[in-house]
C-alpha cells in the first residue's frame, strides 16, 4: 500500500457512526425519512457505513443523482435550480422523485417527468441563516416558489414540495416557531399533498439537541397533513466525523509567529474563505500562538490563529477538526497545490487510504 502523506482527509468511522445512530433514534421516534444531501457530502466509499441509517440520497444535479443512485441506491431524489433539455432526460432515469424550483420548469419538463413522483420547491420567505450569501429566503431569492395563488394553479401537478429554509440551526424552538409560520401560510396546499421535504440545516446531532421533541413536532406535522416527512441532512450526517491533516512545512515571524502548511482554504476548505470563518484546531490551548497559513500564493490564505503547547516546528502534525461538509466537495486544484488523499480511519485506529490524487488527475481537469 502507499505510504499515507499529508495533507489528508481522515475520515473518523466510529464518529460517522455515532451521528448514524442518532439518525437511525430519529428516524424511529419520528417516522421521517432521511436523505443524504449529496451537495454536503458525497464521498461514496463510506456510504456502505451511513446506508443502513438513512433512507436514500438528494441531490443538485445531474452528476449528483446519478451518484446517489449507483453508489447509495434506496430513494433518489433529483432536485436542481434548473435543468437542461439536454439532462433532464438521465435525471429522470435515475430519479424516484423530481423537485422542480420553478413552476416554469414543472410545467417545461411535465412530459418526461410523467410516472415519477413530482415536487415543487417552496420558499417560505424565513430562514435562519446569519449569512446572506447563503441565506435561501434572502430578498429576491431565485429558490423555489413562494405565491400561494400561483402554486395553486399546478398543484394537481404535484404530490409532494420541499422546503429547506434552515442553516446550521441548532435551535428547536426557532425550528418549531418557523414550521408553525409555514403551516399558517402554506397549511392548505399541505393538506393536499403526499409527502413534504423540510430540507436540510437542522443540527439535530449537536450536543444537547432535543431530539426527542424535534421528533415529536415532525410525527405531529407528518399527522396533521398526512403526510410522509423527508429531510435532507448534510452536514448533520458527517459533523464532527473528518479531519484534514497537514504537516508544517515552515515556520517565520513577520510580527507574528506564522507556521505555512501544506494545504490551502482556497483549495481544501473553500468555505472558511467564502464565509471568513477561522477553522477549527483542537485543543487549542498553550502558551505559544501561531497563524497557520496555507501554501497558495492568496495573501489571505489563512486557517486562523491557534495556540499550542509547544513552539511549532518543521515536520509537526496539525489535525484541521470539522472537515467533512462543504469540504471535498468542492476540493480544487487552485495553485496546483498537491489534492489531499482521502483516509479512512477504522474502529481500532487503523488508517486506510482509499484514494490518492496525483499530476494526472490535476492534468486531466484542464486540456
Amino acid at each position: 500500500m502507499p505510504e499515507i502523506t499529508t495533507p489528508y482527509y481522515q475520515m473518523d468511522l466510529v464518529a460517522l457512526r455515532r451521528n448514524m445512530k442518532i439518525m437511525a433514534r430519529l428516524r424511529a421516534l419520528s417516522g421521517a425519512k432521511t436523505l443524504l444531501a449529496l451537495k454536503c457530502f458525497a464521498t461514496w466509499s463510506v456510504f456502505d457505513e451511513m446506508r443502513p441509517y438513512m433512507d436514500g440520497t438528494t441531490s443538485s444535479s445531474l452528476f449528483e443523482v446519478r451518484l446517489g443512485r449507483e453508489e447509495f441506491g434506496g430513494e433518489t431524489h433529483a432536485y436542481s435550480v434548473a435543468y437542461a433539455d439536454d439532462e433532464i432526460d438521465e435525471v429522470v432515469s435515475h430519479a424516484d422523485k423530481i423537485i422542480f424550483n420553478s413552476i416554469s420548469q414543472l410545467e417545461r419538463f411535465e412530459a418526461q417527468s410523467e410516472g415519477l413522483a413530482r415536487g415543487l420547491r417552496i420558499n417560505p420567505r424565513i430562514s435562519t441563516s446569519d449569512f446572506d450569501l447563503a441565506d435561501p429566503a434572502r430578498p429576491f431569492s431565485r429558490l423555489g416558489e413562494w405565491d400561494m395563488a400561483r402554486i395553486e394553479t399546478v398543484a394537481d401537478k404535484i404530490s409532494g414540495v420541499m422546503i429547506h429554509n434552515n442553516c446550521e440551526n441548532g435551535d428547536f424552538a426557532l425550528f418549531d416557531r418557523m414550521l408553525a409560520q409555514i403551516e399558517g401560510e402554506f397549511g392548505a396546499l399541505l393538506h393536499k399533498l403526499e409527502w413534504v421535504s423540510l430540507g436540510g440545516g437542522i443540527h439535530f446531532t449537536g450536543d444537547d439537541y432535543p431530539l426527542e421533541a424535534f421528533a415529536a413536532r415532525l410525527k405531529s406535522f407528518a399527522e396533521t397533513y398526512g403526510v410522509q416527512v423527508y429531510l435532507e441532512p448534510g452536514e448533520a450526517a458527517i459533523t464532527n466525523a473528518a479531519s484534514l491533516e497537514v504537516t508544517v512545512l515552515d515556520v517565520l515571524n513577520n510580527g507574528k509567529d506564522l507556521a505555512i502548511v501544506d494545504s490551502s482554504i482556497e483549495a481544501h476548505m473553500l468555505d472558511l474563505l467564502i464565509y471568513r470563518e477561522t477553522a477549527k484546531v483542537a485543543p487549542n490551548e498553550g502558551p505559544h500562538s501561531y497563524m497557520i497559513c496555507g501554501k497558495s500564493c492568496l495573501a489571505g490564505d489563512v486557517f486562523g490563529e491557534f495556540a499550542f503547547p509547544a513552539p511549532l516546528k518543521v515536520g509537526d502534525r496539525i489535525s484541521i477538526q470539522d472537515a467533512a461538509g462543504y469540504t471535498m466537495v468542492k476540493k480544487n486544484w487552485f495553485n496546483g497545490v498537491k489534492m489531499p488523499s482521502i483516509v479512512l480511519k477504522g474502529d481500532d485506529g487503523e488508517l486506510r487510504l482509499v484514494r490518492q490524487f496525483g499530476f494526472e488527475d490535476f492534468k486531466s481537469n484542464l486540456s
